[in-house]
């Protein structure tokens, strides 16, 4: 039973292992014959079967087969032949034409294709097994390593005819879209002279596309044309360039840099390299016989690695039949789809490191960046499918040692940068002082090079001439190699970008306008109005206006207004308004101006108007105080212009550039409307606005009536020295200054990452303050806020209060309509309807010439109700009435023209001097107790003497222009010469009453006093 165990076991063991021989195929060129590509084949299958790890029960047998390089159809009869014999696997051939006849074969036979070759085609290929990283990946590590360099103008050399197609996605889709391609196809019959255009082209980034084999006849042509210095970089697309003889490159810092597969500094690789360099005799051929093995090699040994591993893989689950297979029949292998999927998915370690494989092309690899650097090759970096290019090694690209280089470096004299000292004897670089050299100075140490420092012939900085279609300035220097590079005030633009390149910028800056400081505003008379605008001081007065016809109308309309002149006379047929047309200005003026006027309104709609024009007046005032303060303590500049559009919209201050800069080509070529006009201008002004330098455009701004569009760093720098110029508004744009190079300078990158390091330490910032605050001569001006001027308050400030007051106004015009209907219902009598009424009230209101109105029946007492009392009209005084005449009548006309004037006659308390009053105050005493009518009626005196008396008077008259005294009361003293006092009063009982002392009328004959009497009377 044990012993039928150990045969079934035998048996499974025995269908599931591989056949004991697996033939493999392979396929070289006439000219591979005994190649290291071939050996390294038979080095592979020998490793193999002598190690037995992969494959310990099978040995594998190989059928090599030669064909010629340019022969497909004896190509594809080999391939067939070896079929016919039941290979498991063909190998090769390396040529991209012949593989690719044998792919299509093995595709049609599902027989498995190892290939170590070029593939132009990215499409998924059935079968196929390629170790050559794909096209697309190469350019692709190509384009990275070209954009890392900043390589703007490059030449592509390739030999072979499908080279092209090698590199057509790198032509197509460069690095930058402004990177210039120039691609020529040379051999080594051609290469000195496809060298020398691309030196006269002056393209110093060079990809070299060419055969191995012929590269020690493409060396001898780099060093008959001499272009082996620092100015040229080469890349290499193969990956052999560790077997290039560089002896004659080594010392005059030619830039070469190549990708690489086999990365010799990994262990195993290395250990497999020396086990491969000790099989003799083969061993040395392999290697090249210089240690290292070229990448094909290396691809055919890793390919038969492959092939083992999967052989490997499907013994442990798979059944492997062998079989005969005819071209004709076209018969495809039952077996072939399974070995694929298992070579497929082999992933090991090889000589050109990780090998994994997706859809039969290799995928995650690895290249290694070499450059030549320090009289060897050396790896300065890695590049990777995923993450690109990755630098280690930054000092390979941007040597900071000294060198025994010469720069020439083209300047234009311009303070602060560039300056000549005034010392003759001084001579070379020392000669010049300024921003720029010192940069300079750092840079220089920075990079490592020496300098000669040349100023421009021309005294330009470059701008180009569409008449002649050429540049001048040190833009053209640069352009015909008369310089190496050009450090001064020099801008970044795209037009200078185009022929020469620039470094980082150095110094970022804008155009800005240079103006003389305006004079200070002259003192007005008028100033005191400036503290509001013109349109507010034109809503005050119709403000003023308006709310002076609204108090009148309202007054007129308000029957509150409309009172007794008299108060004291309980009935009147006659009211008085105290608001005229006269009254109501005076009103609105006096409360305007904070002194009132002696008018106070009464009825609620005038309150109301009063209320809302002293708010009005509050904030008015307060608001002109406020900002009357701000226009006396700060003082205003009289500018004329404040930005670019300001500028642009007048012709009476000239304005221009600096001739032949970038500020100039600025305006030339902008598409705004705005600088489009300022540039017609400029360019048809007579005389021309242009300056050849700056100091010349200072000079013109500091005469006056001039203003000088220039870059803001050297407007600053003229700014900051003389206290009578000033930037008007802001910068017109944004730009930087630049080194200048030649197009594709070496020396481009190096002093970029200069600038950056010196920006990050601070030494351009402590440059800066160094010419420009710390010179001595600055301006030590008193430093004032711009936004210090005080504006004069419009109508968004204070707007409101006019809202307020029209507001007030409707309510009052309202309360005065209500007050109008009121009083209009009270008065209606019964004979009269309400319209009525109202329609005879309107028609006194707006008469506007009466003062007095009849007064209202309803409101007026009866003839003979009793007076009511007044503090003037009390049980001590009396009142009495007559007629004041006017001064032209006569005394016959006087009660016809003349008008009720009432006395009110007080009485005085005198001591008796007999003991006993006189028969005179008896009789005013009866006056007073007397009744009296006011209307068309007198005072009649009851004592006969005051009765006289009065007549007496109206006989008197005084003549025109003279006042007429009113009633007289005469004091009698005892004596031969007794006096009257006489108190009168004028007509116009507003006015102040004068004192007369003259002789009294003869009064009637008074029983004699036992002493003197008094008597006396008042007139008001």
């Amino acid at each position: 039973m044990a012993l039928l165990f150990a045969l079934i076991v035998i048996m499974v063991s025995t269908a599931m292992s591989l056949p004991p021989v697996i033939r493999i195929g392979a396929i070289f060129t006439e000219d591979q014959k005994d190649s290291p590509s071939e050996l390294a084949f038979k080095y592979a299958v020998y490793k193999i079967n002598k190690e037995k790890i992969l494959l310990p029960n099978t040995t594998v047998v190989y059928d090599i087969q030669y064909v010629p390089k340019d022969d497909s159809f004896r190509t594809s009869k080999k391939a067939c032949k070896q079929l016919s014999r039941s290979v498991q696997g063909i190998f090769g051939p390396a040529d991209p034409l012949l593989g690719a006849h044998i792919q299509s074969i093995c595709e049609a036979l599902d027989v498995p294709h190892l290939e170590a070759r070029v593939d132009f085609e990215p499409s998924f290929k059935e079968f196929s097994i390629n170790l050559y990283p794909s096209q697309d990946h190469l350019n692709r590590a190509f384009r990275d390593l070209m954009s890392f360099l900043n390589w703007t103008k490059v030449a592509i050399i390739y030999e072979e005819d499908y080279g092209l197609f090698k590199l057509q996605d790198l032509v197509k889709s460069p690095p930058s879209p402004k990177t210039e391609m120039y691609i020529r196809q040379a051999g080594p019959g051609s290469y000195r002279q496809v060298l020398r255009e691309i030196r006269h082209k002056e393209i110093y980034k060079l990809i070299i596309d060419t055969d191995p084999m012929y590269m020690p006849q493409f060396f001898r042509a780099i060093l008959q044309l001499q272009m082996n210095d620092y100015r040229y970089h080469y890349m290499f697309t193969s990956f052999d360039i560790e077997t290039f003889d560089l002896e004659d490159f080594k010392y005059n810092s030619v830039n070469m840099t190549a990708f690489r597969l086999v990365d010799t500094e990994e262990p195993s690789v290395a250990e497999t390299l020396r086990q491969m360099e000790r099989f003799q005799p083969v061993g040395h051929a392999i290697l090249n016989r210089s240690g290292i093995i070229q990448a094909e090699p290396a691809l055919v040994y890793d390919s038969v690695q492959v092939f083992a591993h999967g052989l490997a893989a499907l013994d442990r689950s798979h059944i492997l039949r062998p079989a005969n297979l005819s071209c004709e029949r076209e018969e495809p292998w039952d077996d072939g789809l399974s070995l694929y999927n298992y070579i497929n998915s082999a992933g090991l370690q090889g000589l050109t490191g990780h090998i994994e494989f997706n859809e039969g092309k290799r995928t995650n690899f690895k290249l290694d960046l070499l450059k030549l650097k320090k009289e060897e090759l050396v790896k300065v970096g890695e590049w990777k499918l995923g993450s690109g290019v990755n630098i280690s090694d930054v000092g390979a690209f941007y040597e900071t040692t000294a060198t025994n280089i010469t720069l020439v470096v083209m300047t234009r004299e311009e303070k602060p940068y560039v300056m000549v000292r005034e010392d003759k004897n001084l001579t070379g670089n020392a000669r010049f002082e300024g921003f720029c050299i010192d940069l300079l100075k750092w840079i220089a140490g920075q990079v490592g090079f020496q300098y000669a420092i040349r100023l421009v012939p021309d005294h330009m900085y470059g701008v180009y001439d569409p008449e002649t279609k050429e540049w001048n300035g040190i833009v053209r220097e640069l352009m015909e190699k008369r310089a190496d590079l050009a450090v001064a005030s020099m801008t970044i633009n795209y037009a200078r970008e185009s022929v020469i390149d620039f470094t980082k910028p150095f110094m970022n800056l804008g155009i800005g306008i240079l103006f003389k400081v305006p004079s200070s505003q002259p003192t007005r008379l008028f100033s005191f109005m400036n503290p509001l605008a013109v349109e507010i001081w034109l809503y005050v007065l119709a403000a003023y206006m308006l709310v002076s016809f609204t108090l009148f109308v309202m007054a007129r309309f308000s029957p509150y207004e409309w009172n007794n002149p008299h108060p004291c006379m309980g009935e009147t047929d006659l009211v008085e308004n105290q608001f005229t047309i006269s009254n109501s200005f005076w009103f609105i003026t006096g409360t305007f101006l904070r002194q009132g006027s002696g008018l106070n309104p009464k009825a609620t709609s005038t309150r109301i108007v009063g209320g809302i024009w002293w708010f009005f007046t509050l904030i008015i005032i307060s608001s002109y105080t406020a900002n009357l303060a701000a226009f006396l303590t700060v003082e205003r500049m009289i500018t004329p212009i404040e930005n670019a559009a300001d500028l642009a919209e007048q012709t009476d201050i000239p304005y221009g550039t600096l001739e032949g800069g970038s500020t100039m080509t600025f305006f030339r070529d902008s598409k705004i409307a705005i600088y489009q006009k300022m540039w017609r201008y400029m360019e048809s002004k007579q005389p021309s606005v242009f300056v050849s330098d700056y100091e010349e455009g200072v000079k013109r701004v500091l005469e006056g009536n001039y203003a000088f569009l220039m870059e803001s760093t050297m407007l600053d720098y003229a700014v900051q020295r003389d206290c009578n110029l000033t930037q008007i508004g802001g910068l017109l744009d944004s730009k930087g200054y630049g080194i200048a190079t030649p197009k594709g300078s070496p020396w481009r990158d190096k002093i970029s990452l200069a600038i950056l390091e010196l920006q990050e330490k601070g030494v351009i910032q402590i440059l800066y303050d160094k010419w420009w605050k710390n010179t001595g001569d600055v301006c030590n001006r008193d430093e004032k806020s711009k936004e210090s001027k005080a504006n004069a308050l419009g109508v968004e400030n204070i707007g409101g209060v006019f809202v307020v007051l029209l507001c007030g106004l409707a309510l009052a015009i309202l309360v005065a309509i209500l007050e109008f209907c009121w009083n209009s219902k009270k008065n209606a009598q019964s004979d009269r309807s309400l319209c009525a009424e109202m329609a005879s009230e309107f028609c006194f209101a707006i008469r506007c010439g009466s003062r007095q109105r009849p007064a209202s029946k309803l409101r007026a007492t009866s003839s003979s109700g009793p007076v009511v009392g007044c503090s003037r009209c009390s049980s001590s005084s009396m009142r009495r009435s007559r007629y004041c005449p006017a001064s032209h009548q006569t005394s016959s006309s006087i009660a016809a023209v003349g008008h009720e004037e009432t006395t009110y006659v007080p009485s005085i308390e005198i001591p008796w001097l007999n003991g006993r009053p006189s028969q005179q105050q008896q009789q005013q005493q009866i006056c007073r107790n007397t009744p009296t009518h006011t209307h068309h009626t007198h005072c009649h005196s009851h004592s006969h003497s005051l009765s006289h008396s009065h007549k007496r008077q109206q006989q008197q008259q005084p003549p025109p222009k003279q006042r007429r005294a009113s009633s007289g009361i005469g004091l009698a003293q005892g004596g031969d010469h007794p006096e009257s006092i006489l108190w009168r009063f004028d007509c116009d009982l507003a006015g102040e009453p004068d004192v007369v002392i003259s002789p009294a009328p003869a009064p009637p004959p008074p029983p004699p006093p036992p002493s003197a009497s008094v008597s006396r009377t008042t007139t008001l």
